[in-house]
């Protein structure tokens, strides 16, 4: 069986890879540097290990043409959104026409398969209509649809494609036993047939929603508790001795997933005349936490036109993966406020946070003195970044500004420094 991967970032090298260890796969990409660093063995993403990449029998090209005709296409493309938090469906309408170019003239019948996370109805309304017209052929004679949501979470060494269940689902009977046969062999976490191809996608976009939703809770209390001076991680820690108390955290969302999905959600039930305030709630909590949090820093520091030392930039702790970074929200909000914000990422790419960003940051620690420290991210990289390190870095009687609690402030205060966190 010969399958082609449509996408080689985050979700696609990794499924491509593990797909390679028992079919002839092609992975397909646009992007020719991208494809230029996987022949040289390197992920810049982190997620596959380059000796596992350079033994890996996976074949990579930038040319769609350059594909033979296979028995089945997995899109793992992004589904980001626009500047009005509206779906942008252009990556997967993109793939979708490369392939329908792909298959025309083929008589191999093959499968289509999206990975990308969408709204209940994409794949089988938009998509499928869309490989028809593009490619002269009909759906469920010709070709056939599936779907089975991406479950990549970077950084995860634990839960990788190849341990985690692996929800399914085909157009009918025969095409979801054919792809629980493919991905049954790449997970030890089995399969799970959905009822649907609609439940499938409608899986997917709920799991990201219902974190972003517990985690605007977390962030809701984090600012009725600073109102009566009470940390809430002190809260946190005392509540989480009862067995069924949930381990949410406060923080910034941002990412591809968990800070775009519910925007997928909500597009579609407003497209249907309903008003989804709780999801819609939640996205408005989350997205202005890095500006309630700038507030709150330029307050504290307690003088005009600072410099400050910003630890972290990328959108989660120990991964690369700039896409939607809150964090640089925090930073760009602070520099409004008049403050010198040097950004410090020993993980992100510096030429991709100019480009996609537009901030500027440097890969080993700049020297101080500072006013204010910002721990942003707390990548494991910043673990000689300690108390004593900070007292270092700071003018007497500096903050300590703790974002995702990187630091015990008896530690910090201890050292003439002053200690602030959610």
């Amino acid at each position: 069986m010969r399958i082609v991967v449509i996408g080689l970032g985050y979700v696609g090298l990794p499924l491509a890879v593990a797909l390679a260890r028992h079919f002839d796969i092609w992975g397909l990409d646009i992007d020719t540097r991208r494809i230029d660093e996987l022949r040289g063995g390197h992920d810049r993403t982190g997620e596959v290990d380059n000796d596992k990449l350079s033994a890996s029998s996976l074949q990579l090209t930038s040319d769609a043409d350059a594909c033979p005709a296979a028995d089945v296409y997995i899109v793992t493309v992004p589904t980001p959104i626009d500047g009005d938090n509206n779906p942008d469906l252009r990556p997967v309408e993109g793939a979708t026409r490369m392939i329908a170019k792909m298959i025309a003239g083929e008589n191999r019948k093959p499968v289509i398969v999206y990975e990308s996370t969408v709204y209940p109805g994409v794949t089988e309304d938009i998509c499928g209509p869309l490989l028809e017209a593009q490619s002269g052929l009909t759906r469920g004679e010709d070709f056939f649809l599936g779907y089975s949501p991406e479950r990549i979470n970077p950084g995860d060494r634990e839960h990788t494609v190849d341990r985690i269940t692996k929800v399914i689902a085909g157009e009918n009977a025969e095409i979801t036993e054919r792809l629980a046969d493919i991905y049954g062999r790449v997970t030890s976490g089995g399969v799970y047939r959905a009822a649907s191809i609609k439940a499938a996608e409608a899986a997917k976009v709920i799991e990201n929603t219902q974190r972003d939703i517990n985690i605007a809770f977390m962030n809701e209390l984090a600012r009725i508790f600073d109102r009566m001076d009470l940390s809430i991680w002190d809260v946190l820690d005392a509540a989480g001795t009862k067995w069924n108390f949930l381990p949410f955290q406060p923080g910034l969302v941002g990412g591809h997933c968990i800070g775009v999905d519910p925007f997928y959600l909500s597009h579609r039930a407003q497209q249907l005349g309903y008003d989804p305030k709780l999801i819609l709630a939640g996205r408005t909590m989350n997205d202005s936490m890095a500006h309630w949090i700038a507030d709150r820093i330029d307050s504290g520091i307690r003088r005009k036109h600072a410099r400050i030392l910003f630890l972290g930039v990328t959108f989660k702790e120990n991964v690369p993966d700039l896409r939607n970074s809150k964090a640089a929200d925090l930073a760009r909000n602070l520099a409004a406020h008049g403050h010198e914000v040097v950004i410090h990422d020993p993980l992100a790419d510096p030429q991709e946070a100019e480009n996609e960003l537009g901030v500027g940051i440097f890969s080993e620690l700049p020297q101080g003195p500072f006013d204010c420290v910002v721990g942003a991210v707390p990548h494991e990289a910043f673990a000689p970044v300690n108390p004593a390190a900070l007292g270092a870095l700071l003018t007497p009687g500096g903050l300590v500004a703790d974002i995702k609690r990187m630091w015990h402030a008896d530690e910090v205060t201890d050292r003439d420094l002053r200690y602030w966190t959610l």
